[in-house]
């Protein structure tokens, strides 16, 4: 049968204050709902939209429902939060969430201060989170020269220029003026900038994420994401060394890190297509799009311990093309052993992908 998606929002009465609840397409009992968190100075359109709206992204939406989520405060044209608010913390934020999505299972995509979020939310709920897309984030809290780098920040910038420099790195501030000058309209004038100034605040004080990395004939019972996990980062991006430290400290077999070269602060806007194929890639694994259609997109499997520099990591040494069939996907899989190796995702069968996204992966495209 056909099924009408529907799109409604709503206000979710926290604890913690109001939460704003996007929801889009019919949840089922047996299909988890992809529940987006946005980051710093940006909201579900600001952050979300080139992605969702593209033509490639509708295999996924035709078969999981969306639910995104905003922050108090952080939607279109909002009011100034009443001056006795007391603006959430990141782990309190984290703790609303289970009230949105009572009965079903999450496949979590967040950005920056979204993307910290939804990994507190998995570690505080490992039942209800399929897995996580995180896009820019940084597992540490701030340290006294970031703090006190911080407060000179607001001294001398506007916030607009802070929240930029916040989500695009010095590359694109001064090559791309077009995108951020879109950007900086979009915080000037739908943003209300007090409210983004208090989420902000709440972001910078947000403690460490408390994971570690389980060691083979170590302590296995360490603290640290239950589910699979792809983290996502441009190579231009000012959270690339953060996104490569959180790498490093969650479990290899379920972590993927896929790097974009040529790319800037917000991938889902900037290459929106690799984006997208990586979250085909990504959710097909899981078992929930077998039939999702997979484009080129190379690939580089190693060992996340062996990841050096950004630089060097690019370099490739062995290129493998996998075939549809068993036997060659069998191949396939023996070459990956390798410490490094090109795989091409447009012909991996749906048995390979399980596989190879339960391996530590460094991806490149």
């Amino acid at each position: 049968h056909t099924e009408i998606r529907q799109l409604t929002w709503s206000w979710l009465e926290t604890p913690y204050g109001n939460v704003h609840c996007i929801m889009s397409g019919t949840a089922k009992a047996n299909r988890p709902v992809i529940l987006t968190f946005h980051d710093v100075g940006l909201n579900h359109k600001s952050c979300f939209e080139s992605l969702f709206n593209h033509e490639d992204m509708q295999e996924i939406v035709r078969h999981l429902p969306i639910c995104h989520v905003e922050a108090p405060g952080q939607h279109e044209a909002a009011k100034t939060l009443p001056s006795a608010y007391a603006y959430p913390s990141m782990d309190q934020l984290s703790e609303a969430l289970p009230a949105v999505l009572k009965h079903f299972g999450v496949i979590g995509l967040g950005v920056g201060a979204g993307a910290y979020i939804l990994a507190k939310f998995a570690l505080n709920h490992p039942d209800m989170v399929d897995g996580l897309v995180l896009i820019n984030i940084n597992p540490s809290a701030e340290g006294l020269m970031d703090s006190v780098a911080n407060k000179l920040t607001e001294w001398t910038h506007t916030l607009p220029d802070t929240v930029i420099a916040h989500l695009f790195g010095k590359d694109e501030i001064e090559n791309n003026h077009d995108l951020i000058a879109t950007y900086r309209h979009h915080i000037t004038t739908t943003m209300n900038q007090s409210n983004v100034s208090q989420f902000f605040r709440s972001y910078n004080s947000r403690n460490a994420l408390d994971v570690e990395r389980p060691i083979p004939g170590g302590n296995v019972n360490v603290r640290t994401l239950k589910c699979s996990a792809l983290l996502v980062v441009g190579d231009n991006s000012p959270a690339v060394e953060a996104v490569v430290d959180c790498n490093s400290k969650l479990n290899p077999t379920k972590t993927t890190l896929l790097k974009m070269a040529d790319c800037g602060g917000l991938p889902q806007v900037d290459q929106v297509t690799k984006v997208i194929e990586a979250l085909k890639y990504f959710i097909q694994g899981m078992g929930y799009l077998s039939s999702a259609g997979m484009t080129r997109l190379r690939s580089r499997t190693a060992s996340s311990s062996s990841i050096t520099s950004m630089e060097g990591s690019r370099s490739r040494s062995h290129t493998n093309e996998l075939q549809r069939d068993r036997t060659h996907s069998r191949g396939a899989e023996d070459k990956r052993g390798r410490s490094h190796t090109d795989t091409s995702m447009d012909s991996i069968s749906h048995s390979s992908v399980t596989q190879i996204i339960s391996k530590s992966t460094e991806v490149t495209c």
